[in-house]
């Protein structure tokens, strides 16, 4: 079956799916991106990545191309054509194709859009959360705006494929305070002794995550006291439970971190509720 992508107004097939050399995503990484996970066809917690969209593009003075009916349209005929029910989709924009200069274009540019999507085994992940994951703990050496969801992205490549070779699912990334700001490509959390639900508040320092916001409406929800804070490894490794949030994870369980168990070293009750929760909810 041929595989299809979106570029700047075209489905074309997924091989021959190219932009400009001189588009300044690829030249500058000057570009946001968003995904959704895919759920029996339906877009999963659509209005916050919505909105996430939005903002990445106006904290970098990026115009947006389409309306959200207009990327929703796009998003259902993508699905379609790549019969995709279980997945998610990647939606980039860059600036655009400009002459190179670090500078801004200072002619009109209209952005690049470029969409795909992929299919997920969801039984699969689940298998993962039933069984808890390990992560190990690496120097954050981000950028200083790590709340805008950009494609410059090259220290969370290199984090993830440390962790990959050293036999983990995750690599938590640390300040210079010895504090945990968040995953390469998740949201952290622990939940302390007296059953407190800890991640980090949200500020420059961590990508707004928006199933994190979505976990935290549930928690509370359920009962669950949820304190914004930075917390140290050392207090994850102590902790009675540690799991990540994310748009393709869900709510995974964390049982090992830097080859330290966490509480039993196995996954634990209140982030397996959790993730249930979540996925009764979606």
């Amino acid at each position: 079956m041929t595989r299809f992508a979106y570029v700047n107004g075209r489905y074309q097939p997924h091989a021959d799916a190219m932009i400009h050399i001189e588009d300044r995503g690829f030249q500058f990484a000057d570009a946001i991106y968003e995904v959704w996970s895919v759920r029996a066809g339906e877009l999963m917690d659509a209005d916050g990545h919505f909105a996430r969209l939005e903002r990445s593009l106006r904290e970098l003075r990026i115009s947006n191309p389409k309306t959200e009916a207009g990327y929703r349209l796009v998003i259902a005929e993508l699905l379609r054509r790549n019969r995709v029910r279980d997945g998610l989709v990647y939606l980039q924009i860059s600036r655009g194709r400009a002459r190179r200069d670090h500078a801004f274009p200072s002619g009109p540019v209209r952005p690049t859009v470029v969409m795909t999507t992929k299919r997920l085994d969801h039984a699969a992940a689940q298998r993962r959360a039933d069984a808890g994951v390990a992560v190990i703990s690496l120097p954050d050496q981000r950028w200083a705006r790590r709340d805008i969801k950009t494609v410059n992205l090259l220290p969370n490549v290199l984090a993830k494929q440390t962790a990959h070779e050293a036999g983990a699912a995750e690599a938590w990334l640390v300040d210079e305070g010895g504090q945990v700001t968040e995953g390469a490509s998740t949201n952290a959390w622990i939940v302390t002794a007296d059953g407190v639900l800890v991640t980090r508040q949200t500020d420059h320092d961590i990508l707004h995550g928006i199933t994190r916001a979505r976990i935290m409406q549930r928690a509370q929800a359920l009962g669950y006291t949820i304190e914004e804070r930075a917390f140290t490894v050392a207090e994850a490794q102590s902790a009675r439970e540690a799991f990540m949030t994310s748009a393709t994870s869900f709510v995974t369980p964390i049982i090992r971190i830097d080859d330290r168990p966490v509480g039993n070293g196995a996954p634990g009750s209140v982030a397996t509720a959790l993730r249930a929760a979540y996925l009764e909810l979606i």
